[in-house]
């Protein structure tokens, strides 16, 4: 059993997998209350399902990019379950979960999510054997400049506001935004990747997870 979280922004994501069946999972919007929230969901989590944190046989955190205090609060928390019940941990890119929700298609990607100040981070991803594979390392973005870059028919999904969305949208021959319910940061797909990732023997130190932090104040070139 594998207990997946996502707190790389104001979404919170947890999910709870057995390797055959999504067991659990939930995604809302926190108003900053990450600390005081995340906790009483994981044991709703236990609770509902009938489960505890003794059956669980490994733990996945998405890694970032996203807002520091938050990737910070599920990385703690992750730390702390893995330290204490002796587990193997995955980290996984938050950008990534979101691309694996995305039917495969023969075009390019970006996924986006929130990163502060109406910035965006983001990252490119293209078809590769049947699934997406990220290309090249994740950066900053301000929506205006990233439409900017889109000179060919690409998909758009992720975290985007009503602003961005619209900004984003005007280049509608080439911008194909996802809809805002394949955009979620859903732990279930944060938990079937860590599933794989264990079962090939990736599992990281849980002392050496470190969240992935991108600046906002000096971006990295697109």
């Amino acid at each position: 059993m594998l207990l997946a979280i996502d707190t790389s922004t104001s979404w919170i994501s947890l999910a709870l997998y057995d390797g055959s069946l999504i067991r659990y999972e939930t995604t809302w919007e926190s108003q900053h209350h990450h600390t005081v929230e995340l906790a009483p969901a994981v044991q709703q989590l236990f609770e509902q399902t009938g489960t505890s944190s003794k059956m669980l046989t490994g733990l996945a955190v998405a890694t970032g990019p996203g807002s520091f205090t938050s990737l910070r609060i599920g990385a703690a928390f992750i730390k702390g379950l893995a330290l204490a019940l002796k587990l193997p941990v995955v980290g996984v890119p938050s950008l990534d979960v979101i691309a694996k929700a995305q039917p495969v298609e023969d075009l390019p990607m970006i996924a986006v999510l929130h990163a502060g100040r109406t910035r965006l981070a983001y990252a490119h991803y293209a078809a590769e054997d049947g699934a997406w594979t990220a290309q090249g390392e994740p950066a900053i973005i301000d929506p205006k400049e990233l439409v900017k870059t889109i000179t060919e028919p690409t998909l758009i999904c992720g975290e985007l506001s009503e602003d961005a969305r619209s900004i984003i949208g005007r280049r509608w021959k080439n911008a194909r935004l996802a809809s805002p319910a394949h955009s979620l940061r859903r732990a279930g797909f944060l938990a079937e990747m860590a599933w794989e990732k264990l079962a090939e023997g990736h599992a990281g130190d849980a002392l050496n997870l470190a969240p992935i932090y991108l600046s906002t104040t000096n971006p990295l070139p697109a």
